[in-house]
């Protein structure tokens, strides 16, 4: 299976030009089976949303689904989604044949003001994508290792985010450590670029359950596209002969 990683510019409040990016970038990197677009693609990450951003997240949300369709492909990246009197901020995984799979974001980033408008998840979701078991998380929710803790269900971990560049060191670390701690691969899709409020450097990348990631990444500070296809075998073997999981402490977890 292939998976690339879309690094994108998103520009704020503007569906159409982001929808553009998003298949100029897919066009040039061809014959992926998952493409993954960063958190809130098609608007910025809007803690005060209103009506507009309802429409547009509708909006990116059919050509998520259109792209998956005429592409044969799967397509995935956060959106925000008005339901029931509330905003979510909903991760989704659209295939060929229609949607597979969403996630509202758990983990509300308090400290810019999501909590205030947006409603949190409580699901924790593990999707099924051309045969691999993909732990969906969003941004900040990569800062809670025990919802996400392995618990023998999932082959990799897929985080979707607007990750600031101040807290840029913060984003790799967690990413190596989530790899590490659960013995999967973890696939990182950041964005670059500004908003009104954050400057954006990226850090697209993939790092396998050993923690290493390939030469040249993580992508910094302009659109573009990491691919790469898990080695599930490898990763199964390295289980097998290293169990850290099977010695893990066993815990419920509240939601």
């Amino acid at each position: 299976m292939r998976i690339t990683l879309l690094q994108t510019d998103i520009r704020w409040a503007d569906a159409a030009a982001n929808m553009a990016e998003a298949a100029r970038l897919m066009e040039e990197n061809p014959g992926a089976d998952l493409y993954v677009l960063p958190e809130m693609w098609a608007t910025g990450f809007v803690t005060e949303p209103d009506a507009h951003t309802a429409r547009q997240g509708s909006e990116a949300l059919v050509w998520m689904e259109a792209a998956a369709r005429s592409r044969r492909c799967h397509v995935a990246g956060s959106l925000p989604v008005w339901q029931d009197g509330r905003f979510r901020n909903r991760f989704y995984l659209a295939g060929p044949d229609g949607l597979l799979a969403r996630y509202d974001k758990r983990h509300l980033f308090s400290y810019g003001g999501e909590d205030a408008h947006y409603a949190p998840g409580r699901e924790r979701v593990v999707a099924r994508c051309c045969g691999l078991r993909l732990l969906l998380l969003t941004c900040y929710d990569l800062r809670f290792p025990v919802f996400l803790r392995n618990r023998g269900d999932y082959d990799g971990m897929v985080c979707v985010a607007s990750w600031p560049r101040p807290r840029q060191a913060v984003w790799e670390t967690l990413l190596r450590a989530r790899a590490l701690e659960n013995q999967c691969f973890v696939a990182g899709v950041n964005r670059v670029g500004s908003d009104p409020t954050c400057d954006y450097a990226g850090g697209t990348t993939w790092i396998d359950a050993y923690g290493r990631q390939a030469p040249g990444l993580p992508l910094y500070d302009r659109p573009g596209a990491v691919s790469f296809e898990p080695d599930l075998e490898r990763q199964e073997a390295f289980r097998r002969k290293f169990p850290v999981l099977a010695d893990a402490d066993r815990f419920a977890l509240e939601l």
